[in-house]
């Protein structure tokens, strides 16, 4: 029985929740996919999976199992990647993920000129904001905005972002005075709902965060509609001061508030601090770390 290739089916039928699927992304008929899966069952005496016409679920033995088959087959791919010489130059695929709208403006620039020096080397960009699995989800390095938990990972601090009130100079023409939070009252808003509640921001007041009352007569769930409106006069938006650098330095938008701003929040470079490092992920932070660091500085 080839045992290393019953582990990948097994592995592939646990991630898609299916023997069909699993046979879909392994390129097998189901056939073949119940046999294997089978024979291993058979070879292990016990069960694997508990199926349904509907379902395919882990057993407690199978799950162990699974999780064992993952870290196996993940030293094996290490022991390859070794025996190929990627350790020895920087070739390979490198998979990054992102925020959305921090990809766009700072991370995809410093990528194009990373494909460029580093010919050998392909990227798969993930651009998503919500927060990855480094190893779930096979990501070689993430960007993480925001106070990182407790983990295995490295962290290597790029920069750092803030949240910031503005408006389009067109919209204070004629307004009420905004001094304060408190005249926010006085004032539509645009509000980016990731970030905020639709009906009260919240402001630092010392030791305790004071609740502000805001009448959102939009609510957007992008960044990039939250600053569209803004730009166009709608009401005032908070948003990431990375998000709208450009637009506060061409007069687009202007910047309010700025003495009741909460603390900065740090940007990481985010990689798994387990094994040898790949040399392809090692050319990565080394060319992008102090470029990204370089561009977040105006902020």
């Amino acid at each position: 029985m080839d045992r290393l290739g019953a582990m990948w089916v097994v592995l592939a039928a646990a991630d898609a929740g299916s023997l069909s699927a699993a046979g879909r992304t392994l390129g097998l008929p189901l056939a073949t996919v119940s046999r294997k899966v089978s024979d291993l069952e058979a070879h292990l005496r016990t069960q694997i999976f508990i199926r349904s016409s509907r379902s395919l679920t882990l057993t407690e033995a199978g799950r162990a199992y699974v999780e064992a088959c993952r870290r196996i087959l993940e030293d094996l791919a290490e022991a390859e990647r070794a025996a190929a010489g990627e350790y020895a130059a920087p070739r390979g695929d490198l998979v990054i993920a992102t925020p959305i709208v921090f990809g766009r403006l700072h991370v995809l620039p410093v990528i194009l000129n990373f494909l460029d020096a580093y010919p050998n080397i392909d990227v798969k960009l993930v651009q998503s904001d919500r927060v990855v699995h480094l190893v779930e989800d096979h990501i070689d390095v993430a960007i993480r905005i925001g106070e990182l938990p407790d983990s295995n990972m490295v962290a290597k601090k790029i920069g750092e972002t803030r949240q910031v009130v503005c408006a389009s100079p067109e919209y204070f023409k004629n307004r009420p005075a905004l001094e304060s939070p408190a005249d926010l009252a006085h004032h539509v808003c645009v509000t980016f709902e990731q970030l905020n509640n639709a009906k009260h921001w919240t402001f630092p007041d010392g030791d305790t965060p004071h609740s502000a009352s805001v009448r959102s007569r939009l609510i957007v769930n992008s960044a990039e509609a939250a600053i569209d409106a803004a730009i166009a006069g709608s009401g005032i938006t908070r948003v990431l001061s990375y998000q709208v650098a450009r637009c506060l330095a061409d007069g687009r938008l202007v910047r309010t508030l700025e003495n009741f701003e909460p603390p900065p929040t740090p940007i990481h470079l985010l990689y798994p601090g387990q094994g040898r490092i790949p040399i392809k992920l090692r050319a990565f932070l080394d060319f992008a770390a102090p470029r990204l660091r370089e561009s977040l500085q105006p902020l």
